[in-house]
């Protein structure tokens, strides 16, 4: 089935993944392609619009990011945003300057009445403005349709060709029916259909793996994350036996782990799951190592190498199954995001030996995390896997400062373990981003009875996040930090301090590695 679907051109702003968000969430499929995607490439998908993204450059910069001037011309509706607004502006043969006052933050504009992108709105809107260029003159056949006291053209619209431009971002929650500007212009205007269901997308995602795969077998390395959990349930929807899944315990994963993927995939779900005991071998090429990049280093060859000599004995293997989402996808192909990102290595799995010549097959690579989330509860799977916490690729061996072993990886796992059991039991757990603790290369003395200790010391870190790249310490309450703190120095031997890490990111990490 063909859902009209929204081109959202990249221009390097912080908020372009979170546009294509807001279009999904009103049922209507985006996608971000480069800014330098043409009018003819554009043409062949045929869109049923074009939103032109904001973005740090000025439009006077050399070099600054421009798009097809021909894309106005395909008589299909645009809405320029920001950065966006300036460049319609500039193409189209209209002035930008720089503003006398740089507008950031609440501002409020007076919309003009008979814009159909204001339609059934207030005529006076608090907006959120980020921006020092703004519009001075208008291209030939745009009019005004909002200001403020600071910029005499806040919007602007030629309704004849439906080209339409914000200066502000109708996307960011601060903006006063942001979602209802957003509503008319992919409704009203592009006359999207509000049909992209993710109930449908699974069901076509199915039938589109039937047909990728054919009678061909897959293989895939499952860590028991949620999108490799995802990955794998839809693969068996579409396949059955024909998937080969392949989890190797490192020896770093989080309390219980491995128990639960057996339990889940080989038990419940039948699934045709191979479970690969490398603790020993990782603890053994871990052993005297203290540096944080070697470290991670080293788990990710160890990974590659003993996937590697699993995979080689699916002889009849064509395919590599991955969980690559959405934005992997948009950091890998962007070129205003810097240099290609590497994707996790522990959900996906680079550069193995020139001799496996598998296919990829990367199912979520369209979607979004929380719609992975979302997928997996359409097919039924567990919330208590679906509401795991993001947990870094080199797991345990990140939160282990210092050096890894397999004493120190027991110790941590147990100090963890209370810190999940106590933060499940906060009401707002499942916004929480991460909650975990790290151990520390470090002794404190203690007094435990009438015994002087000498013991290793726990970190506890709880970050609020929406995507990862920036990052709040959470507010714990006391009363739970009490009990965390008093279930580790009780509960696990070993451990006779527990510090709370109160920095934010940046300039701090979310792993301390």
């Amino acid at each position: 089935m063909q859902h009209k679907w929204i081109a959202i051109l990249d221009f390097g702003s912080q908020y372009t993944q979170l546009i294509a968000r807001r279009v999904r969430e009103q049922q209507v499929y985006s996608e971000i392609v480069r800014f330098d995607t043409t009018a003819e490439q554009l043409r062949a998908r045929r869109p049923a619009g074009i939103i032109l993204s904001g973005g740090p450059n000025s439009v006077f910069e050399p070099g600054a990011p421009l798009c097809d001037p021909a894309l106005f011309d395909l008589g299909i509706p645009v809405l320029g945003i920001c950065y966006g607004m300036q460049l319609t502006a500039k193409t189209l043969g209209g002035t930008v300057r720089p503003g006398d006052h740089r507008e950031y933050g609440h501002t409020q504009i007076e919309t003009v009445a008979g814009n159909r992108l204001f339609a059934g709105l207030p005529t006076e809107l608090s907006v959120w403005m980020s921006h020092g260029d703004q519009v001075s003159v208008m291209p030939s056949g745009f009019e005004t349709s909002a200001r403020s006291l600071s910029c005499a053209n806040a919007a602007m619209c030629d309704q004849t060709r439906n080209l339409y431009a914000l200066q502000f971002h109708p996307e960011v929650v601060h903006t006063q029916n942001g979602q209802k500007i957003l509503h008319n212009f992919l409704f009203a205007i592009c006359g999207c259909d509000g049909d992209w269901k993710l109930s449908s997308w699974v069901e076509e995602t199915v039938e589109r793996l039937k047909r990728q795969v054919g009678d061909e077998q897959v293989v895939l390395g499952l860590s028991g994350g949620v999108d490799s959990s995802v990955v794998a349930v839809l693969l068996h929807k579409a396949i059955g036996d024909r998937l080969h899944c392949i989890f190797v315990d490192n020896g770093l994963l989080r309390y219980g782990e491995d128990r639960q993927v057996e339990t889940m995939f080989k038990a419940k779900l039948g699934m045709d799951l191979h479970v690969i005991d490398a603790k020993a071998r990782f603890y053994g090429a871990l052993k005297g190592v203290e540096d944080p990049e070697q470290k991670r280093k080293i788990i990710g060859r160890e990974f590659i190498e003993v996937f590697a000599e699993q995979a080689r004995r699916f002889k009849d293997c064509k395919f590599l199954g991955q969980g690559t989402i959405y934005p992997d996808v948009i950091e890998s192909v962007s070129p205003l995001k810097g240099p290609s990102q590497t994707i996790k290595s522990h959900h996906n799995v680079g550069g193995l030996p020139p001799d496996l010549k598998f296919e990829l097959v990367e199912p979520l690579r369209e979607l979004f995390k929380d719609e992975v989330r979302a997928v997996g509860r359409v097919m039924g799977m567990d919330d208590e896997l679906l509401d795991r916490q993001p947990f870094p690729g080199p797991g345990m061996g990140v939160r282990i400062l210092g050096e890894v072993t397999a004493a120190r990886v027991a110790l941590l796992q147990q100090a963890d373990l209370r810190v999940q059991e106590e933060m499940r039991k906060l009401p707002n757990f499942k916004t929480i981003w991460q909650s975990f603790a790290v151990l520390l290369p470090v002794n404190s003395v203690g007094v435990m009875g009438d015994q002087r200790t000498y013991e290793n010391v726990c970190a506890l870190r709880v970050v609020d996040s929406i995507d990862a790249m920036t990052a709040d310490w959470t507010r714990v309450p006391y009363d739970t930090l009490a009990r965390i703190s008093n279930r580790i120095i009780n509960e696990v031997r070993g451990i006779n301090r527990v510090v709370f890490d109160i920095s934010s990111k940046p300039p701090a990490t979310i792993e301390w590695e």
